[in-house]
């Protein structure tokens, strides 16, 4: 039990390990380049994933569609998934799709789409 506990206490949260290498100067592309690189950290954050990834229902083909990088776009994308079971209006279906594609790696892409639709309607 004692030899369990050391271990525990001895490991790491994502943001101990991202704050050392920020003490350490690293910044912006070179710190994601260096978290890239740490073992430790990728399979913490691996781990994170999964246990979000079960908790709020994320199907595979999400898991490739989004980013999910943040306990926060998981939330979102559940709340989303929500509302699509509800019988919602046209204009809060489109508020909910406009919403996920903000998940999106290319967000711009889908919105610039919305934005010629609607060029178009009323241009």
């Amino acid at each position: 039990m004692k030899c369990a506990l050391n271990v525990i206490m001895k490991r790491k949260s994502l943001q101990q390990i991202e704050d050392f290498y920020i003490n350490s100067g690293y910044r912006g592309n070179e710190l994601c380049k260096v978290l890239a690189k740490d073992k430790e950290y990728q399979k913490l954050l691996k781990e994170r994933k999964q246990k979000l990834t079960k908790r709020f229902g994320v199907t595979q083909t999400e898991k490739r569609k989004y980013v999910l990088s943040t306990n926060n776009d998981f939330e979102i994308l559940a709340k989303c998934k929500q509302l699509e079971k509800l019988k919602l209006s046209k204009e809060d279906r489109l508020l909910v799709k406009v919403i996920k594609t903000q998940l999106e790696d290319d967000w711009r892409k889908s919105l610039e789409r919305l934005l010629n639709q609607l060029l178009k309607k009323y241009g």
